[in-house]
Parts: structure tokens; sequence; C-alpha cells
């Protein structure tokens, strides 16, 4: 048997808002948008193979805590690209700044928080 990661479902505060920088940042589309559970609204954004599923509930809230000190928590989402120096000079131009560049086998990375406090690897084995 194999298996492969389909879709992540998190929390945010905009998810069309999410969706569109994600769009400019990492060249993906929306899959599909609509309302979803408790009167909330989702967006899937994402490629044909795989996606995000970004929830806003009806009356979002935002944690103080630290998801590395919860049982559960979203530490980070990694994404893959081909290029690393374009994807960075993207996440600048969208407004979020990259921190904890690293180039060690198999490959460069770097991370960034979006609006949401959610925090991001880029990462190129190229």
């Amino acid at each position: 048997m194999t298996a492969t990661l389909e879709h992540t479902n998190f929390t945010v505060a905009d998810p069309r808002a999410t969706a569109a920088w994600m769009h400019r940042v990492f060249g993906w589309k929306t899959r599909w948008e609509g309302e979803a559970l408790a009167g909330g609204y989702t967006v899937h954004v994402g490629s044909d193979a795989s996606y995000l599923a970004l929830y806003a509930p009806k009356a979002p809230q935002t944690s103080q805590e630290s998801s590395y000190d919860m049982i559960g928590g979203l530490n980070h989402v990694g994404v893959l690209v081909d290029d690393i120096k374009a994807a960075e000079e993207l996440v600048r131009y969208a407004g979020f700044e990259p921190h904890n560049h690293a180039d060690y086998e198999p490959g460069n990375r770097f991370y960034f928080d979006d609006d949401n406090g959610i925090e991001f690897e880029v990462v190129s084995y190229k």
C-alpha cells in the first residue's frame, strides 16, 4: 500500500484572502469554495494532486499559545518549490518576512509567518 497526503484543513481569519496570497506566491489555484461546518466558510487551494482547506468559522478567535507547546498543534506547513530564490522574492512581495534560512542536505529552506500566524517552511532540493 502507498499513502499520499491529499489535504490538510486549518483555520484562518479570511480564507479568500489567504488563498489569494497563495495564488500569487505558490501559483496554486482555488479548487473549491463554499459554506462549511457550523456556518463557516472554506476555500480549497492547491494543485490537482493536493490542497490546503482554509476554514473560517462564523466568529474566528485568535490564540496566544505556541503550537509547539500544544498537543495536536500545527507547527508549520512545508512547501516544496523548484526555485527557492524566486519563491523568497514572491514571499517578500506578498508582505511576509523570510527568516531562519538554512542550506544543508538535502536542500535549501527558509521560513515565514503569514498574517494568520501560521509558519510556512519553503524548501528546494535543487
